[in-house]
């Protein structure tokens, strides 16, 4: 009886002053609004990022070798093959590297962009990502005998030859002043399509592929690796087997504790752009949530208009047995209701604001049911905190003063 009486008071006092308590709670609108905006749309940004690097990710370990004091404990064929052959989980592993240098056909030369590794190139690079439409990749023998074969893509081949039929023709790759004549075998999906009428597209490179093993045979300087990367099959494989791919390297290499060899995973880098984000966001969200105070402040400010106004009323209920603790429930109560209605609009806001913002980025708002609760508490908390003053003012006002003040 005591709560709905209190709860009644304050609604009446509050809708019989709309437009001013509208204003009283803009500031805890548009700081609970902004509050809720930003962080669902900066974790549906975060979600979306961590997403598609997971995806990309999720199961990859890059092995590196820090050969900088000992030119022979660089990674070599030999041992990832022993890797491959005594690791179980090990599902693709090859070294992802890059170099550039020219090819030429009879007619034409270009620029190129040199991709060498083992046959599990193709699973682990990005780079050989594309589809395959015509002959095969690069395959174990070719690698075993260190054949002179190459893999190239359709922009390479209409560059060289004018038409991308070219499985079985030969083309003249130089790199570091030593040419190789080599076999195309297969040819990927081009990826220069979309920007055909953009730019021309005879500046840029071209792309090729072929075994390390065939690179590392004509050019010495190429025969070792600084870095590998390994698939695995299940995620929570990373940390055993790379800690076995460590282990095992450092026994075969005679390099125990010397700590040349690091394996890391996606995970681990990923946790570090989850944190960064994390502190961007909380940033961002709490340089908003000044608004908040501002709100708060805003609520005490007429709260104590409101007892001033009010102070004969207050003289006439104590006069008539209101005690002190009913004067405070019930300006207490006001102060709440006009925060919590405030957080209530503010949420509405925030969300539709959330979902414009994250529909025109083209990403979904992360709006979770903690946020929703701890926004509403948070209100609830502002108008509790800056209502208690007035609320305190108000009831230990003298009544027989109360009741003579104009």
């Amino acid at each position: 009886m005591f709560f709905k009486e209190n709860l009644k008071m304050a609604l009446d006092s509050i809708f019989a002053n709309k437009m001013r308590s509208f204003l009283t709670m803009l500031g805890i609108i548009i700081g609970i609004a902004s509050v809720i905006a930003i962080l669902a749309v900066g974790n549906g940004a975060a979600s979306e990022i961590t997403g598609t690097f997971s995806d990309l990710g999720a199961t990859t370990i890059s092995l590196s070798a820090d050969d900088s004091e000992q030119s022979g404990d660089a990674l070599s064929n030999e041992d990832l093959n022993v890797l491959k052959e005594s690791i179980d989980e090990i599902r693709y592993i090859s070294p992802d590297e890059q170099t550039q240098g020219t090819v030429s056909s009879d007619d034409e030369s270009r620029q190129a962009i040199i991709s060498y590794g083992t046959p599990d190139l193709q699973y682990v690079s990005q780079a050989m990502s594309s589809t395959l439409i015509e002959g095969r990749y690069f395959n174990q023998n070719d690698f075993d005998e260190s054949a002179d074969v190459v893999v190239i893509d359709e922009d390479t081949a209409e560059a060289l030859f004018g038409r991308t039929d070219v499985v079985g023709e030969n083309v003249k790759v130089t790199i570091a002043q030593t040419s190789l004549n080599l076999r195309v075998v297969g040819i990927l999906e081009g990826r220069f399509g979309d920007m055909q009428g953009a730019f021309d597209t005879s500046e840029l490179p071209v792309f090729l592929a072929l075994p390390n093993s065939t690179l590392g045979n004509e050019i010495p300087q190429f025969s070792g690796m600084s870095s590998a990367t390994v698939e695995v099959e299940e995620t929570d494989q990373i940390e055993p087997v790379s800690d076995q791919m460590v282990r095992l390297l450092e026994l075969r290499n005679n390099a125990v504790g010397d700590n040349i060899y690091t394996a890391t995973n996606f995970l681990q880098a990923l946790d570090q752009v989850n944190n960064v984000l994390g502190l961007f966001i909380n940033f961002i969200a709490a340089v908003a949530g000044i608004a908040l105070l501002v709100g708060g402040i805003g609520v005490m400010n007429i709260m104590l208009v409101s007892v001033t106004e009010r102070t004969r009323e207050i003289g006439t209920r104590k006069a008539l047995g209101a005690t002190t603790n009913t004067i405070l429930a019930q300006f207490l109560m006001e102060s709440v209701i006009l925060s919590l209605i405030g957080g209530v609009i503010g949420l509405t806001l925030g969300i539709l604001l959330s979902n414009i913002i994250a529909g025109a980025l083209d990403i979904v708002p992360d709006i979770t049911l903690g946020s929703v609760v701890l926004v509403l508490l948070f209100s609830t908390a502002v108008g509790v905190f800056f209502g208690i003053y007035p609320a305190r003012k108000a009831a230990r006002l003298d009544p027989i003063e109360a009741l003579r003040y104009e």
